[in-house]
C-alpha cells in the first residue's frame, strides 16, 4: 500500500493520516499481528511532523483500533466484541473492518423522500424539496443486529446510483468530494415495536439501543441524518470522557 498524504489538500494532515492509517489497518497484513511503522519512519514518509502522525494514532488507539506498547509499538487490537466509541465518525462498514468482524447486508433500499420536519430542520431546507433515503438492515452472517435509515442533503449531489454496499463515508468522499467530519450523537434505550422487533428478528418489547447520528462535513455544514436501531444484546456503545 503507497503511504502519502496530499500536502494540497484543504483536508487537514491530521485527518489525512487518520485516513491513511484506517485504510493501512484494514488489511489483512495488519490484521494479522503486524507491527505499524515506528513514528519517526511513518511521519518521514509522509513529509509531516511526529506530532500530527501522534495526533491521528492517538485517535485510532483511543476508538480502540490500536495497541500501543512501551518498548514493542503500536498494533492493530484483536477484535473481541461489536462496539463503538464517541468522537467515532467512521461509517459502520468501516467500524466493523477495522475489528475483523465480517458484515452483512440483510436489505438495502434506496429511494428519494419528502423529509419530514425533523429532517428538514436538520439540513436547513424546506421539506418540499426531496432528499435521498437510504435503508439497511445489517449484522453477522447469522443474523442482523442492527436496522439504518439515512437521509442525505441534496448538496452531496447523490444520484442513488451510487454502490452503496461500499463504505459510505469512503464512497462519499471518492465520489463526491466530501469528507464526514464531525459526528454528533444522542443515544437512547427503547423497546422494540413491531416493526423494528420484525426487522432484528427478536421479541416486541425487548431492549433497543436507538442512536441518532448527525454528520457534517469539513465545513461543518450538514451531510446525513441517521437513525440506528441495535439489538441491545448484541451491541456495546462505549464513552470515555476526560476532565479538563
Amino acid at each position: 500500500m503507497k503511504l502519502s498524504i496530499d500536502h494540497s489538500s484543504p483536508i487537514p494532515l491530521h485527518v489525512q493520516a487518520e485516513e491513511l492509517l484506517r485504510s493501512l489497518i484494514s488489511t489483512a497484513e495488519y490484521r494479522d499481528g503486524k507491527l505499524l511503522p515506528n513514528e519517526i519512519e511513518l511521519s518521514k514518509k509522509l513529509a509531516i511532523s511526529r506530532a500530527t502522525l501522534r495526533q491521528a494514532l492517538n485517535k485510532l488507539v483511543y476508538e480502540g483500533l490500536l495497541v500501543r506498547k512501551k518498548g514493542v509499538g503500536t498494533k492493530v487490537a484483536s477484535a473481541q466484541s461489536i462496539s463503538s466509541k464517541s468522537k467515532n465518525w467512521l461509517s459502520f462498514s468501516q467500524e466493523m473492518e477495522a475489528r475483523g468482524i465480517p458484515i452483512r447486508n440483510f436489505e438495502l433500499h434506496i429511494s428519494w423522500v419528502f423529509p419530514d420536519q425533523k429532517v428538514a430542520n436538520f439540513f436547513e431546507m424546506k421539506s418540499e424539496r426531496k432528499v435521498l433515503k437510504l435503508v439497511r438492515l445489517r449484522g453477522r452472517p447469522e443474523g442482523p443486529f442492527v436496522y439504518f435509515e439515512s437521509y442525505f442533503h441534496p448538496r452531496i449531489g447523490l444520484t442513488g446510483d451510487e454502490d452503496f454496499k461500499r463504505p459510505l463515508y469512503e464512497m462519499l468522499e471518492k465520489e463526491h468530494n466530501t469528507v464526514a467530519y464531525v459526528s454528533k450523537e444522542e443515544i437512547s434505550a427503547i423497546l422494540a415495536d413491531d416493526f423494528i422487533a420484525q426487522k432484528l428478528e427478536t421479541e416486541k418489547g425487548s431492549a433497543i439501543l436507538f442512536r441518532k447520528r448527525f454528520v457534517y462535513d469539513v465545513a461543518e455544514r450538514p451531510i446525513e441524518y441517521n437513525l440506528g436501531y441495535y439489538k441491545a444484546d448484541s451491541f456495546v456503545y462505549t464513552v470515555e470522557s476526560r476532565r479538563e
